[in-house]
């Protein structure tokens, strides 16, 4: 019964991923956003801010979950630079035949190296603070991520990128008049019926996979550090393999990359402020491997424009790494 509602989690969230990879378009082209701060601003907090709430939950409870806490901030940019960006990168080659530039990427180039820039600037400084930082230095450390952040999302609303015309434009689905632009009240309602589906697709996929592992002995270990955030960020990965189906690039990725912005500066202030941020071998094996992750995605945007199969294979093999360690630890 529990593969049932696996599947069956796994279809809502996945139904969700298309109403809201559809309104979050309009919802861009009626702000006048460019198409780098959809993705990147819009599409990326819209998908990241609700599993967020996950360590916030876990600090005020404190004790021992403020290692969950700690885990969870850590662990969600691990897998958007590991995993996720090598979905996108199989994405082109499965769709290659339906995208316009085969498995070239269509890009706005600007928009994804200032997001890996950051990404990697403020990660590196994050695995840095935990290593034994006092506690003064973490205190001004979370105001500077949180002004970090404020910095980031005022440069991608200047440089965002064009505005998507309207003509390229899926009709909203929730749009009754089809052939007039959608009000603004379908668009927002669109919305929240999308993120409803995807949180609550989302959570039941994690509690029925975590009942499925538990039953067939997966130690405690490889739950909370490998399976449960893998499925927490379903969200981000469904959307971009929609996207770059369709051949938008720049959406597909900056939903990625602005996640993993988002991730590597609010919760990661929450967790300097709120706990000791005294990083164990898991965390800290976890934030180098997705430094090293997020380094191969920059410098391919930079200098190749694609993601072929060796960089698919590198983010695959440094997820099977962490894998492999959290497995011969546990």
């Amino acid at each position: 019964m529990n593969v049932v509602f696996l599947l069956a989690s796994f279809a809502v969230l996945l139904a969700g991923a298309y109403f809201f990879t559809n309104a979050i378009e309009w919802a861009g082209h009626r702000l006048q956003l460019g198409e780098g701060a959809v993705g990147s601003l819009l599409a990326a907090v819209g998908t990241a801010l609700p599993e967020s709430i996950i360590p916030v939950i876990a600090l005020i409870g404190g004790g021992k979950a403020n290692d969950v806490a700690v885990g969870a901030i850590l662990g969600a940019p691990f897998m958007l630079a590991t995993i996720a960006m090598a979905l996108v990168g199989v994405s082109t080659i499965v769709f290659r035949e339906r995208r316009p530039r085969g498995t070239m990427l269509d890009l706005h180039a600007p928009t994804l190296a200032r997001d890996l820039g950051f990404f990697l600037v403020l990660f590196a400084v994050a695995l840095a603070l935990g290593l034994g930082a006092p506690a003064w230095l973490r205190y001004a450390a979370a105001a500077a991520f949180v002004l970090a952040y404020a910095v980031y999302v005022r440069l991608t609303l200047r440089g965002g990128g064009a505005v998507q015309e309207s003509g390229s434009l899926t009709p909203l689905y929730l749009d009754t008049s089809r052939g007039d632009p959608p009000a603004n009240r379908a668009i927002v309602l669109q919305l929240v019926i999308a993120l409803g589906a995807i949180v609550g697709g989302s959570h039941l996929f994690v509690e029925e996979l975590l009942q499925i592992a538990d039953r067939f002995g997966v130690s405690a270990l490889v739950l909370a550090l490998v399976l449960a955030p893998l499925a927490t960020e379903l969200p981000e990965k469904a959307n971009s393999v929609l996207w770059t189906r369709e051949g938008k690039d720049t959406l597909a990725l900056g939903n990625i990359s602005g996640a993993m912005v988002f991730q590597s500066t609010l919760p990661v202030a929450l967790g300097l402020a709120f706990s000791g941020w005294a990083l164990s071998g898991p965390s800290v094996v976890a934030a180098a491997l997705g430094l090293a992750g997020g380094a191969i995605a920059l410098v391919l945007l930079r200098f190749r424009g694609r993601f072929g199969l060796a960089a698919i294979s590198a983010w695959a093999g440094l997820y099977a790494l962490f894998v492999a360690y959290v497995v011969v630890r546990g």
